[in-house]
Formats: structure tokens, C-alpha cells, sequence
């Protein structure tokens, strides 16, 4: 299979300026997506695979044919020639486009692992993007896996990097509380519906988005992720409980699912997922308000990835600790947050994603089970607290997620050492829990994250003995 003369030219674009770095975002495409990395510091570290990877411009081209294909064949499927020839064909001008010589190794490595994902999601069943296979579903080839990444890479330059963009600026989060950025004629609750965003009335969001001003940018993070996703072995129980939460939803109520995080894709998980249901649940993904650390509204490819996503942005507690002299601004904004999530529980109707525990879980080295994460107390009182405060009735269910193979985290922590990002094509799954009664006092509120865990806990367990994976259990 060989990609055709028109998609290489566009991943060969890559090369000697910034405005030919700008034909990552092509509009030519209609297929566009976005995606996370870390370029330098980061507070999780390492790579989970220990594969290595070309760390200055001189081994690019080793990197490019040699070091990543061996370097990641042991233990996967081998690379469709097709597949390996577009990959290649990346790779081999990324060096030359890049502003930073330090963005070469972790982009190679990431560029290596989506095409190889994609590689044998082509491979399975016919390779189709739809579960249902049917005939209007796009097939996974070469072809499409360099026009995602071609304009993934696009939107991380543009936005996250400030190059091709006016001024050299990069997308800036102004607010605690974002609303996705989905084109002038935003998808609104009522399914089918569409309202006129007032935002791209103004001249400097336009000027900054350009040629991008109509791209649904939550549309396009689940197009990059879904082709990774094995939707035929997924699954999702607790279908009722999730009739039950959007029942709740419409009528003016609002919903808090107390998930576990696995992926640094849940949200594209939660919403590729809801969108086998119905176009109902499927709106439930995209209307969802998910809870963020600042590393999701900071680092340079998850800024386009972050501008499709309802966020609300709160700093952890182990990054307001990490600098005392930033403390009371962070903390300052967390306030801010939580004010602004009140007056959206307010208004009713508000369905928010947040994982109590604070991080991804990760995998025990000495068995390889993965155990969820503990959810921290203080953080669930507080979504708690915002109900009450809220004088509109507040529902918690908890949220099963299995989609640690998707994006498989490093094992370890480490301040100040970059990730490598980790694709793998694999089913997904989410269970919804039976709603956690919102009751008892301030002497009993540790009963309640004791049951939400528990019931999250449950939820995984079962999760991964339907879906073949008992080998995670802890």
C-alpha cells in the first residue's frame, strides 16, 4: 500500500520555514485532530517503554527508519509497509521544522507509536473506524494516519507553540472556566440543535484562529483518538444508570461522575464510548465539563487537544505545593474555580467529569496489576459542597474507566523529566455506577468517598473480566 503523491506532500511540507509549517493545519483537509506532549519539564516523567529514541538533529534519519521501527517491533504487530513509508516520510522532516532540536526525540517517538497503533487497527476486522462497519465509515489506511498527525502536529505548532500563528502567539486559556471551542455554529444540548457562538464574534479569537475559525476542535481530538480505539471489544455497562444521570440532566438537575484516570485521552475515550449509545448520550461527551490540572491548558500539544474540551481548570494540591512563591495565585485561581463551577451548578443542567484521586492510576512494576488511584476526601466534599451550595439537586455516580493500554503512562513520577507519549490500539471501557445517595453529615463524609471508591473499584473489576484483561486486577 503507498500513500498517495497528495498526502506526502503535504507530511514533506514540514521542512524550511515557519509558514511551511502552517501546511500541517492545511484547509484542504477536512480531517483534523490534536494531541498531548511534554517538550521539557514536566511533573510525571520517563518513559513507560524504555525504547530508544534519537535525541538530536544528526539521528534524525537513524531515528526515521532504523532506531524507532526496531525500537518498537519486540513486543507489537508488525508495521504495514504502507504504513511504515508514511511514518517515514513524517519523521524524516521533523527535524528540519521543529523551532527546538529537543522536540525531535519525543515527536519521532509519538509519530512512531500512533502509525503503529493505527498499523494494526487497519489489520483488525477490516480496519474500520465504526464498530458497525458500515458503508460510509472510513477505513483506516496510511493515508488517513498522515493526515491526522500532519495537522495534529499543525495544531501543536500553531497554538501550543506560537509558530504561523499572528504574532507568534500561542493560544492562551484566559479563563478557569473554558467552553469548547466548536465553530460559530456550536452543537448545543438539544441534539440536532445550533446556537451561534458569540465568542467568534470577536476579532481577536478569529484573528488568531485564521483559517481554523470553523473547526470543531471536539470533533477533531475524538477523530485522532477513535481509530486507536478497538470499539468492537469495548464496552460499557451500566447503561441504565447513564439513562438515569441524563434523565437527570434534562431535567435541570446536575450530574457528577467520580471517575478513576487511566489516559491522558479519557475525555475522547468517555465521548467515543457515550457516541455508541445514542446521539443523546453521545452529546452527554461533548456537553461534559471535565475537571483539569494546568498541564492540560500549558503543555504545547494538549493546548489544541484542551481547546475542544468544557474545562474547568483547577491546580492539584501537589502542584501548588511543588513552588511556594506561586501559592497564593494558584490557590487564588482554584477559588476562582470552584466560584465559577457554583454558578454553572447554579444555572442546573451541568454534567462534570472529575477523577477525586488527583492523577492517573498507575501499574504496580512488581506484578503489573493496575489498581485505581485513591480518591481524595477533601476533593469530593468540595464537588459536595459546590451541590448543596447550589440549591439545585446534585447526583454522583462513579465512573469505571479502563483505558490504561490506550496512552500507557510512565510507571514512575518524576519532577522535572519529560514523558514520552505511548499510543496502543486497544479496546476501552466504562461502567456507571449506581448514583451514591448525597446524604449525612459533616461527621460521615469520609463513608461517602469510602462508598464512591468502592463502587469505582467494583465497577473496574468488572470491567476488565468482561473485557479479557484479568491480569490488571489488583
Amino acid at each position: 500500500m503507498r500513500i498517495t503523491s497528495a498526502i506526502l506532500s503535504v507530511a514533506l511540507a514540514l521542512g524550511s520555514s515557519p509558514r511551511s509549517i502552517d501546511a500541517f493545519g492545511a484547509s484542504r483537509y477536512a480531517h483534523r485532530s490534536s494531541w498531548s506532549w511534554s517538550s521539557s519539564s514536566s511533573s510525571r516523567g520517563g518513559s513507560s517503554s524504555g525504547r530508544p529514541v534519537a535525541t538530536d538533529s544528526s539521528a534524525a534519519a537513524a531515528t526515521t527508519t532504523e532506531e524507532v521501527a526496531s525500537s518498537s517491533s519486540s513486543s507489537r504487530p508488525s508495521l504495514d509497509p504502507g504504513f511504515r513509508e508514511a511514518r517515514d516520510a513524517v519523521i524524516a522532516k521533523l527535524a528540519s521544522s521543529l523551532p527546538s532540536q529537543a522536540l525531535v526525540a519525543p515527536l519521532s517517538h509519538f509519530v512512531d507509536e500512533y502509525f503503529r497503533a493505527l498499523s494494526e487497527a487497519a489489520g483488525s476486522s477490516g480496519g474500520s473506524v465504526d464498530p458497525d462497519d458500515g458503508s460510509a465509515a472510513e477505513k483506516i489506511t496510511a493515508e488517513m494516519a498522515t493526515r491526522t498527525m500532519v495537522t495534529t502536529l499543525g495544531y501543536g505548532m500553531k497554538y501550543g507553540l506560537g509558530v504561523g500563528s499572528p504574532g507568534g502567539k500561542k493560544f492562551v486559556f484566559e479563563d478557569v472556566r473554558h467552553r469548547a471551542l466548536r465553530g460559530p455554529a456550536t452543537t448545543t444540548k438539544k441534539v440536532g440543535g445550533k446556537d451561534d457562538d458569540a465568542r467568534y464574534e470577536d476579532g481577536g479569537l478569529r484573528e488568531m484562529l485564521g483559517e481554523d475559525a470553523d473547526v470543531d476542535f471536539y470533533a477533531a481530538g475524538c477523530d485522532f483518538f477513535r481509530p486507536s480505539m478497538d470499539l468492537r471489544r469495548s464496552l460499557l455497562l451500566g447503561r441504565d444508570n447513564l439513562d438515569r444521570a441524563k434523565a437527570q440532566l434534562d431535567a435541570g438537575e446536575n450530574v457528577v461522575f467520580l471517575a478513576n484516570h487511566q489516559s491522558e485521552a479519557d475525555p475522547q475515550v468517555v465521548s467515543c464510548l457515550f457516541e455508541t449509545v445514542s446521539d443523546d448520550i453521545g452529546e452527554l461527551g461533548a456537553d461534559m465539563t471535565y475537571v483539569a490540572g494546568h498541564k492540560v491548558t500549558t503543555d504545547p500539544l494538549a493546548i489544541p487537544f484542551s481547546m475542544g474540551r468544557n474545562l474547568l481548570c483547577i491546580h492539584s494540591k501537589k502542584h501548588i505545593d511543588a513552588d511556594p512563591s506561586t501559592k497564593p495565585a494558584k490557590s487564588k485561581q482554584n477559588m476562582a474555580a470552584m466560584n465559577s463551577m457554583l454558578s454553572g451548578m447554579k444555572d442546573g443542567g451541568m454534567a462534570i467529569w472529575v477523577a477525586p484521586s488527583g492523577g492517573r492510576d498507575r501499574r504496580d512494576v512488581s506484578t503489573g496489576k493496575i489498581p485505581i488511584a485513591p480518591f481524595d476526601q477533601k476533593t469530593v466534599d468540595m464537588f459536595r459542597l459546590m451541590g448543596n451550595k447550589s440549591r439545585v439537586p446534585t447526583h454522583f455516580y462513579p465512573m469505571s474507566m479502563v483505558s490504561y493500554d490506550l496512552c500507557p503512562p510512565p510507571d514512575f513520577v518524576e519532577a522535572g523529566v519529560g514523558e514520552l507519549r505511548n499510543v496502543r490500539y486497544t479496546p476501552v471501557g466504562i461502567a456507571i455506577g449506581d448514583e451514591v445517595p448525597n446524604v449525612g453529615g459533616a461527621d460521615q463524609r469520609h463513608l461517602f468517598t469510602e462508598h464512591a471508591e468502592r463502587e469505582c473499584a467494583e465497577g473496574y473489576v468488572r470491567l476488565l473480566r468482561g473485557m479479557g484483561m484479568e491480569s490488571y486486577i489488583p
